[in-house]
């Protein structure tokens, strides 16, 4: 008679990743239904989003000449992935893009002053339904008991990022101008995800920021086509990788089709 074996569902809990685990990789945050995030180095969009960005993630942002938040988008986000080791790749249509390192912001120098500025906010008399207050909470408490690095830092813009964090760091910074096409840059994006793919045994994570794909400095430029051809292929690529890849593009620039599919990749 054979034994009895305990039935097993068909949607049983996959335990390969468990918080604990992913907790120990840095940067890296453990959401719902085993998806991991990145954070976006600024702590109230983490929030909105629900933890970060979603490895895999193309996200595309479009640029205000008028409010230039998308700069302090992209530099929070760089910033954010060389505070935790995290390689990068920065491209922009600067002839030299390795100056754009010198604007980003270092972390706050102090975990006090962190909870100083929570205990202004919570004094300021803002009313959260008990249920995601003690939700936060909980989160909150556990990291500080962990005693880990924390996934989403606050950053001084008024301080330049320390040169001691840039040391022995994969850093690849790349100049789109007068750039023919796009086919060597994709390739340096593939050649660099293939080195972070997804898989159980990989702890690392990686992050990709082009500014102003769009721009009248790059010769294909003109070539919509192209673009979206780019955007298409690497968000192939992103989904088998450990990384996220932020792009901002001017919309003024381009025509009125191309920025509604280029929103799409987002």
């Amino acid at each position: 008679m054979a034994a009895n074996r305990p039935r097993v569902g068909s949607f049983s809990r996959n335990l390969s990743s468990s918080p604990a685990a992913v907790s120990q990789i840095p940067g890296l945050k453990h959401g719902p239904n085993g998806t991991m995030f990145l954070s976006s180095g600024i702590p109230d969009l983490d929030k909105i989003l629900g933890g970060g960005f979603a490895l895999g993630s193309l996200v595309m942002v479009m640029e205000d000449s008028e409010a230039p938040h998308h700069m302090l988008l992209l530099r929070n986000f760089m910033s954010q992935g060389l505070v935790h080791r995290q390689p990068l790749i920065y491209a922009s249509p600067a002839k030299d893009p390795r100056g754009f390192l010198g604007t980003l912001s270092n972390p706050m120098s102090s975990k006090d002053d962190k909870s100083r500025v929570h205990d202004t906010e919570q004094e300021k008399g803002l009313r959260i339904a008990w249920q995601y207050k003690k939700y936060f909470g909980e989160h909150n408490s556990e990291s500080q008991r962990d005693g880990k690095s924390e996934c989403c830092s606050d950053f001084d813009l008024r301080k330049p990022l320390e040169r001691h964090v840039f040391s022995g760091q994969h850093i690849d910074c790349v100049s789109l101008r007068n750039s023919a096409d796009l086919a060597t840059f994709h390739e340096r994006c593939s050649s660099f995800l293939c080195q972070i793919p997804r898989n159980n045994g990989n702890i690392t994570s990686g992050r990709i920021a082009i500014q102003s794909l769009c721009s009248p400095q790059c010769e294909y430029s003109n070539e919509e086509w192209e673009m979206l051809s780019f955007l298409r292929s690497l968000k192939s690529v992103l989904r088998l990788s450990n990384a996220v890849a932020i792009i901002t593009y001017p919309p003024t620039l381009i025509s009125t089709t191309f920025s509604e599919k280029a929103a799409a990749f987002g």
